[in-house]
């Protein structure tokens, strides 16, 4: 089985969208809630669709939890590289 990959910048309803890194599901998760908590927007990308929100049932009944795309939009990056510790301008793979 081969590991998803995920474009660095996308373009996802009319905006510029950035990866910030490809992780497992459940940890993609919990760093969207950190980015909401500080009014950052993101979506998820697994290999099947895009996901605004994530609804606990999708998580509970075995959705897709293997590697996903975190993106956020380019004009949030700089916001959402601070909500999570990160530093670098280049917005992929936040993980230092």
């Amino acid at each position: 089985m081969t590991a998803a990959t995920y474009e660095d910048r996308v373009m996802y309803q009319g905006d510029v969208w950035v990866r910030l890194d490809t992780l497992p599901r459940l940890l993609a998760e919990g760093w969207r809630r950190t980015l909401s908590d500080g009014g950052v927007v993101s979506v998820i990308r697994t290999p099947f669709q895009w996901a605004m929100v994530s609804p606990v049932i999708e998580i509970e009944t075995g959705g897709y939890l293997g590697d996903v795309g975190l993106y956020v939009p380019e004009v949030m990056l700089e916001e959402a590289l601070y909500l999570l510790g990160a530093s670098g301008e280049d917005g992929a793979g936040v993980q230092e």
